[in-house]
């Protein structure tokens, strides 16, 4: 179903989910689908005890076969000019949610994705944050009500130690790639029980 679709995938500053996410690209390419990579500064910079920036780079434009998108200039052109079929953002963290939201477009990912809504094609939303059920969740509220954008499931990691954090179940983001495309709907269930 994705053959031939060239999807964007976002990817913001949850850099403990980046283990799980970027191998993600690869399973996008074995189904026929192109990736285009698309970074935040965050990524860009940020050296953490889960590798530096420069080191995720490298894998995810080994595993894309394409150059990482990182400027706004750059993302621009997904408007009508060179359109994403879908735009997908894993992880999105609480920063990038509140920006999403309140129609602050100051990365390249909420460029493509501003770009992608732009165009009528979906925007699928990757959450890790853990301010979900705290002062962020009214921005996700807003954006479950917007036209065209679709959530991956999620769920609470660690209701007890993190009772205000949420995150997406990653092994749920093709099929949920895939039910926005051919049927304009969000996956179900959307919230689920998800213990790390």
């Amino acid at each position: 179903m994705l053959e031939g679709k060239r999807i964007g995938l976002g990817i913001t500053a949850s850099h403990c989910t980046y283990e799980e996410v970027v191998p993600k690209i690869q399973q996008f390419r074995d189904v026929g689908a192109t990736v285009v990579p698309i970074i935040t500064p965050s990524v860009l910079h940020a050296a953490t005890r889960f590798g530096t920036g420069a080191e995720w780079i490298e894998k995810i434009e080994a595993l894309a076969g394409e150059k990482v998108v990182s400027s706004i200039v750059e993302a621009e052109p997904f408007g009508p000019r060179n359109p994403l079929d879908c735009m997908v953002i894993a992880p999105m963290t609480g920063n990038s949610i509140s920006k999403f939201a309140n129609a602050a477009t100051d990365s390249a990912v909420l460029m493509a994705a501003k770009a992608t809504l732009r165009n009528g094609s979906p925007v699928v939303l990757g959450i890790s944050t853990n301010d979900a059920l705290g002062l962020n969740g009214i921005n996700i509220m807003k954006l479950m009500n917007a036209k065209n954008i679709y959530f991956i499931p999620f769920g609470q990691d660690d209701p007890v130690l993190k009772p205000t954090s949420l995150i997406a179940d990653f092994t749920k983001m093709l099929e949920t790639v895939e039910y926005s495309l051919t049927h304009k709907k969000q996956v179900q269930p959307i919230i689920i029980q998800f213990f790390k």
